[in-house]
């Protein structure tokens, strides 16, 4: 009964970031009018919108509600840490991007942040609730370790900050792309400048970095629990390594060469596209000793 409970809240907060986006969408729509904003002025933000954005935040505040009680409550029907399968993985992973970005939206006032976050928040729920999804079950043998809680812990929490960076990165080629135009206006006069999108992305990468670094050795002492050796090139193990490349790369170039801007935001979108295949393209394309997709 529990475990129906959870699934019905997942599926909820899908579809209540679906609407949420929606919302998010149709405040876009109405602040990108011309008789909302003027060149070169600060994007006007109309009675429409402003309604709009509030009902946007409104239902992502109910969206994360369902969301968090979706992932205690499989953690109680399991009896175990909800993180024992791909499902429960990218489902608290989400979780976490979703109230990061709920407390920089109420919090902070960015409420630009909406649309792109839902758009994730929808899409990742979506794809766990029907594709991802299984049912509870018990942990399989190697997963009995609290050295397996700590890694998925701090990969959940790693791959949130990887996808708010990438948001921000990508954000950031929009945002650019209309300062080189001219004047900004509309939606993307809402964004913060090019420069502090850039910096947002460095800051979340840079914290998510030394996260990621701690989850491959805190999954090679669990290796050497589960399977008596701390690496063993297995596919996830190899692209565990291959993101922290990729992101090594990104701080190394941005701290030591320079590289802000346009060829930065690139790498960070290719650090969480890489991210994304590790855990969800190898587990339902390569066989291993990590394939616990269960699907």
């Amino acid at each position: 009964m529990i475990a129906t409970y959870s699934s019905l809240a997942m599926v909820s907060s899908a579809v209540i970031y679906l609407l949420a986006m929606c919302a998010y969408a149709l405040e876009w729509a109405a602040i990108r009018r011309p008789a909302d904003t003027a060149p070169g002025e600060e994007a006007a933000v109309s009675p429409r919108a402003s309604r709009f954005g509030r009902i946007g935040l409104g239902l992502m505040l109910v969206a994360v509600l369902c969301h968090v009680a979706g992932v205690v409550l499989r953690g109680v029907a399991a009896q175990r840490a909800p993180w024992g399968n791909m499902y429960e993985f990218v489902t608290s992973s989400l979780g976490f991007a979703a109230l990061f970005a709920l407390y920089l939206i109420w919090r902070r006032g960015w409420g630009w942040l909406g649309l792109p976050i839902t758009l994730l928040l929808a899409v990742g729920q979506g794809l766990a609730v029907t594709v991802f999804y299984v049912a509870v079950a018990p942990l399989v043998p190697a997963l009995h370790s609290v050295w397996f809680i700590i890694h998925i812990v701090a990969a959940a929490i790693a791959g949130a900050a990887f996808n708010l960076g990438g948001i921000a990165a990508i954000l950031y080629l929009f945002r650019v792309r209309a300062e080189n135009k001219g004047p900004v206006r509309g939606y993307l006069a809402r964004m913060p400048s090019a420069a502090t999108l850039d910096d947002f992305s460095f800051r979340v990468l840079r914290f998510a970095f030394p996260l990621w670094t701690f989850t491959i050795l805190a999954g090679a002492v669990w290796a050497d629990y589960a399977w008596g050796r701390f690496w063993g090139w297995d596919p996830k193990e190899t692209w565990s390594l291959v993101t922290w490349v990729v992101y090594a790369a990104y701080l190394h170039a941005r701290v030591t060469a320079g590289w802000k801007g346009v060829r930065a935001a690139w790498l960070a979108i290719i650090g969480v596209l890489v991210f994304w295949f590790n855990f969800v393209g190898i587990n339902l394309l390569v066989t291993g000793l990590h394939s616990y997709a269960g699907i």
